[in-house]
């Protein structure tokens, strides 16, 4: 490298931990810059010849942090060597270096597990920022990584796949990422839709390109079409071009979630760019070429979505050549543990607190939880045990017998009868009485939600207005308690008969 480049590592990570590093090459193009490397980052950086060699020396020691692999001209053995460490060492950053004879290798070592390819010839300053990435990218994961069951997927998301029905969907993802085709990915609120994706665009040959996220339901329609192909305003006489999703994520991956809340014109729109591979900007005439792999996510339940025309049915059609299906955390409870600990670890490391160890008593209470606000929840969940601790309150949250009861049978539920009739009610005990003001709350927001979209006209934006809550929030509420718009909603603040009249006016969403 330069010698005017700046180091590798700041001092501050060099006094943290020594980095070590294997490379395995015989080559003194590839060995001189990185022993000049290694030299002014204080690194220790072993060579071997043999990847053989490399691989008994991870098994019979200390991991190092990053692995180089130089494979010679027309030898495939270094592509078996690289699937073997990875399965030996599946969250180690390793580099490829390979011929340009083999150039072909590139997309089969990035397949099975290669976090960089470099193809000779190439600068040193190419090699340094291979390893200037990949080495912020190993202090950015978290100890527990190591663990067989944890996969790193970039950004500080991880995929755990310590149960049989996320094994099996790793597995579904390593096919789908050999095949360049849209993805449909399914699944509840919070359950890892996006991890899905993620994992899809590490395992393909687009994993050295960029994975960008659009949330159709985070923007209105005009804002949507820019954030995904662009815009071209004249300024002044000239062209002012601000690229888009598509553009930007040229080569890689996007990932379109909330789906259905994407208007439809916009879909008609989302379905010639899958068909014809082709898009314009918002106000231009030119056409630009979309190579892109697009995959979407949604919560929906798509039956409904395409009845109630929120989904056009020709759009899925071009969709749905794969659907995937990520379970909710109650059908994968293996993963409670595994998912607390290294939650546990993540946040304390963010906050800048020392870890807490979870009592059994607190595990069991999570493994029998149903959880569901799935991941999202667990997330929280650990948040509030680092700050406060194990505390009653906490483990009340988690008591299935707090939450047994279906949403839509606690809409209907009553409170007791009163005692006119000379007959005195059931005896209420302090905890049956929150579940009470718990439920009478949940029928009173939903019939105030359910009078809003009806006095719109099921217009969902104009209903989030009318309460003064955010978009976002009233689709969950919707979500949560499965309202549609064939129902009828009677106000319980009118309906003296109700068992719940004067419970209050209060209609903003909590």
């Amino acid at each position: 490298m330069k010698s005017s480049d700046p180091p590798i590592l700041s001092p501050l990570e060099q006094a943290t931990e020594t980095r070590r590093l294997i490379a395995v090459s015989r080559d003194s193009a590839v060995l001189r810059p990185l022993w000049s490397m290694a030299e002014s980052n204080s690194w220790q950086l072993e060579t071997v010849s043999s990847a053989w060699e490399a691989l008994e020396r991870i098994q019979s020691g200390v991991a190092p942090h990053l692995f180089i692999l130089d494979v010679p001209r027309c030898d495939r053995d270094g592509l078996h060597t690289l699937r073997w460490l990875r399965r030996l060492r599946p969250e180690l950053p390793i580099i490829l270096v390979c011929h340009s004879a083999d150039a072909d290798h590139k997309k089969d070592a990035i397949r099975m597990g290669a976090d960089e390819v470099l193809v000779r010839p190439f600068q040193d300053e190419h090699l340094g920022l291979a390893i200037h990435r990949l080495a912020r990218f190993k202090d950015a994961q978290p100890a527990e990584v190591a663990s067989e069951n944890i996969e790193s997927l970039g950004d500080g998301t991880f995929f755990v796949s310590a149960s049989p029905l996320m094994q099996k969907l790793r597995t579904q993802a390593e096919l789908l990422a050999e095949a360049d085709i849209p993805v449909l990915i399914l699944g509840e609120k919070g359950s890892g839709k996006e991890t899905a994706a993620r994992l899809i665009h590490r395992l393909s040959v687009r994993s050295g390109f960029r994975f960008l996220k659009v949330n159709c339901g985070a923007l209105p329609g005009d804002l949507l079409e820019q954030e995904l192909f662009g815009v071209e305003t004249a300024v002044s006489g000239s062209t002012r071009s601000t690229p888009g999703k598509f553009e930007i994520a040229d080569k890689g991956t996007l990932l379109i979630d909330d789906l259905t809340e994407m208007p439809n014109h916009l879909q008609a729109r989302l379905r010639d760019v899958l068909q014809n591979r082709r898009y314009a900007r918002v106000g231009s005439d030119t056409m630009q070429r979309a190579d892109v792999r697009v995959l979407a996510a949604t919560s929906a339940n798509l039956e409904h979505a395409l009845a109630e025309k929120r989904l056009r049915e020709d759009l899925y059609y071009r969709l749905s050549e794969v659907t995937v299906h990520v379970p909710p955390l109650r059908k994968r409870k293996e993963e409670v543990r595994v998912l607390l600990r290294h939650f546990m670890h993540c946040q304390a490391k963010h906050y800048g607190l020392p870890s807490r160890e979870f009592s059994p008593k607190v595990v069991d209470a999570c493994q029998n939880y149903s959880w569901p606000g799935n991941l999202a929840e667990l997330k929280t969940f650990v948040k509030r045990y680092l700050v406060a601790g194990e505390s009653n309150a906490l483990l009340n949250d988690l008591d299935p017998k707090h939450h047994s009861v279906p949403e839509s049978e606690r809409c209907a539920f009553h409170l007791p009868a009163s005692s006119d009739n000379g007959i005195e009610p059931a005896e209420v005990s302090p905890q049956s009485l929150k579940s009470l003001i718990h439920d009478v709350k949940s029928q009173t927001e939903r019939s105030a939600i359910g009078l809003a979209l009806e006095k719109t006209g099921w217009n969902r934006k104009a209903a989030a207005r009318l309460l003064r809550v955010s978009y976002r929030s009233l689709l969950y509420k919707i979500e949560q308690y499965q309202m549609k718009s064939s129902e009828s909603f009677v106000s319980p603040l009118t309906a003296s008969t109700s068992p719940h009249a004067g419970v209050g006016n209060k209609s903003k969403l909590s």
